[in-house]
């Protein structure tokens, strides 16, 4: 195509030069927007979900795409940053709730973007373990 063609693939692929250029294959995939969506939905409780809702995460995931995504001829974020790719997404789908009178949570958060943060599901765990400590038995003699 010579370096015309535009490629995400739902599977990674490794990058590779062609004329010395180098590109990163992006993985276009659900990841993005249905997890997003759904998050979104979820934390301000929509009542339904109309196609504004997944066109709306389809530009805010269009604006997440960075000059130098571009430049490696990635098309998506990287899939690294899945996690920050989705809150911005959710916190756009929201806002569009809101808008469309679809959201049930009132009143509206004030930082939407933290709201969506605190629901998140957090794989830190305190420890279960109590502390341990060397003790040297010769000192007891």
């Amino acid at each position: 195509s010579n370096n015309k063609a535009v490629f995400a693939s739902g599977s990674p692929f490794p990058r590779y030069e062609q004329d010395g250029v180098v590109f990163e294959p992006g993985q276009g995939n659900n990841a993005y927007i249905f997890p997003a969506v759904a998050l979104g939905v979820m934390c301000c409780g929509s009542i339904n979900i109309p196609d504004e809702l997944f066109l709306q995460a389809a530009e805010a995931l269009s604006h997440l795409v960075s000059e130098k995504d571009l430049a490696v001829g990635r098309v998506y974020p990287r899939l690294s940053d899945i996690q920050a790719t989705s809150v911005t997404i959710a916190v756009s789908v929201i806002e569009k709730a809101y808008e469309l009178n679809l959201a049930t949570v009132y009143p509206k958060p004030e930082n939407l973007e933290q709201f969506v943060k605190d629901q998140l599901y957090s794989t830190d765990y305190p420890t279960f373990i109590p502390d341990t400590y060397e003790y040297d038995l010769s000192k007891n003699q």
